[in-house]
């Protein structure tokens, strides 16, 4: 796990339980309460678009967001890009957002992420290539994953109306990438370097992947991303700084 950065489904998309499903079997685009498998959502592509306009995970093509922040003691810096490109994946066409991570200056992570909204709004996640660096070289490619390939399953990033309680699986390629989200509050105060903001979601994250490590993280109407810690399992903490855009 890392800090880096509703209504109806529409007919044709069946949500089968994200965790067993961000949005439940009955199709109303809710979050399962007590998310359990299998996870085997079905994606019909014409219900999707590389158009994100979700209030807490907007996406404009041409938009900067830079966050500041600390692990372990170590300055981060990381650069968030939603680029005018896009990535067809298992037939939906994603938006691809490019994402840079610095360490007291050197290049450490290097990642396109491929994001689309479906009908309903909810914001889902059809998987990233990353690579890691280390004096300028790449030194591995962990966590890079597709939807569709070896078995990894999309989900959701962010839902068309969360309501505190819901659970979610936000991606699925087994033993690389399972993280959840439970949504804790839906009118938080936060504070960061860009400005004050009320009505904020913030979300827990978790992985059975990385057990002992609980990350929660707030969304701004909006904007987006705003703040993440890592409450537990380790120090790591990142802010918005800035976003701008073309």
């Amino acid at each position: 796990m890392t800090l880096r950065m509703s209504r109806s489904i529409a007919a044709g998309i069946v949500l089968a339980s994200l965790v067993a499903g961000a949005c439940g079997s009955g199709g109303n685009g809710r979050a399962s309460k007590s998310p359990t498998p299998p996870y085997a959502p079905t994606i019909v592509p014409a219900q999707f678009s590389e158009h994100v306009t979700n209030r807490y995970y907007p996406l404009v093509p041409g938009t900067t967001y830079v966050y500041d922040g600390t692990k372990d003691g170590a300055a981060q810096h990381n650069e968030v890009t939603v680029t005018h490109d896009t990535k067809t994946v298992l037939g939906v066409r994603c938006v691809v957002v490019h994402d840079v991570v610095t360490q007291e200056g050197s290049l450490i992570e290097e990642t396109d992420d491929w994001y689309a909204q479906d009908s309903a709004g909810n914001v889902w996640y059809f998987g990233e290539d990353t690579k890691e660096y280390e004096n300028g070289k790449v030194t591995g490619t962990a966590g890079t994953w597709e939807a569709g390939v070896d078995g990894a399953q999309p989900g959701i990033v962010m839902e068309a109306a969360p309501q505190v309680g819901d659970s979610y699986r936000q991606e699925y390629y087994a033993g690389q990438a399972e993280d959840t989200a439970k949504v804790l509050d839906l009118s938080a105060s936060v504070t960061v370097a860009n400005g004050s903001y009320t009505g904020a979601l913030v979300t827990e994250e978790t992985t059975p992947l990385e057990p002992d490590q609980v990350e929660h993280k707030s969304y701004a109407p909006g904007i987006g991303f705003i703040s993440g810690t890592l409450v537990q399992g380790g120090s790591e903490e990142i802010e918005l700084v800035s976003v701008h855009t073309e």
